[in-house]
């Protein structure tokens, strides 16, 4: 969530809406995903997420990208998620779909969007890092100008001619995701923000000794460029 410049208070101060990727579970993205899976059709998922996305207030504008769990090529950079699948999620609401990652200006402050999928080959081969402080490794990432600096691991990268994933600009914030634990750093004047989830933990999860920390909403002021943790927990 992105809070908007004005005076504003509470939900009618939200103005921005960026969804860093996983807009749906996909099918066979980890081992026995199946056992988990309530919707084993990817259609439907699709279909169910529209009818959540459709209920964001009208005033609020979204911004999309894909994750790993959306059904897009896996290796990175990744295009739009195609109305072939997420028609159904266009057509709910206006939405800004972008590819991953992707750079978007919103009232003059510069966002690098990336779902994450890189996060883990940097916790897995980089010392020190943890699953439950996943802005250190974001910002492993900008220290390193790269998104997947750890080539060669299980994050797949496609042949291009550029390598969309060098760092070139400097972001006033960097939104990132995957890991399901949210928080937030500041490095060098950037804002980093991961941006959690909304799911509990899986068998998959518990067995990589994953433990997310769902509903908890970061929100960035785009005066400030603070983060607050919105709960919903207890809802």
């Amino acid at each position: 969530m992105v809070e908007g410049r004005g005076r504003r208070t509470g939900p009618a101060a939200l103005k921005y809406v960026l969804i860093g990727g996983d807009l749906v579970d996909g099918i066979g993205v980890y081992p026995r995903q199946e056992v988990d899976l309530k919707v084993p059709d990817i259609y439907e998922q699709y279909r169910l997420a529209a009818k959540l996305v459709g209920e964001i207030p009208e005033h609020m504008e979204v911004v999309l990208i894909p994750g790993n769990h959306d059904a897009v090529r896996q290796a990175l950079p990744q295009p739009a998620i195609p109305k072939e699948f997420a028609g159904p999620v266009y057509d709910s609401r206006r939405i800004v779909s972008l590819g991953d990652p992707s750079e978007v200006r919103l009232d003059g402050v510069d966002f690098l969007l990336f779902h994450g999928t890189s996060l883990m080959d940097i916790l897995s081969s980089a010392p020190g890092f943890d699953y439950q402080r996943p802005v250190e490794v974001m910002e492993y990432q900008l220290r390193a100008r790269h998104l997947a600096p750890e080539y060669g691991k299980s994050t797949p990268i496609g042949p291009e001619v550029e390598d969309w994933l060098v760092v070139e600009h400097v972001p006033d914030v960097f939104q990132s995701g995957h890991i399901h634990v949210p928080g937030s750093a500041v490095y060098r004047g950037t804002t980093i923000v991961n941006s959690g989830a909304w799911q509990g933990q899986t068998d998959y999860q518990k067995r990589m000794g994953l433990v997310p920390q769902p509903g908890l909403l970061p929100v960035v002021n785009l005066q400030s460029l603070q983060v607050r943790m919105m709960d919903f927990r207890s809802e």
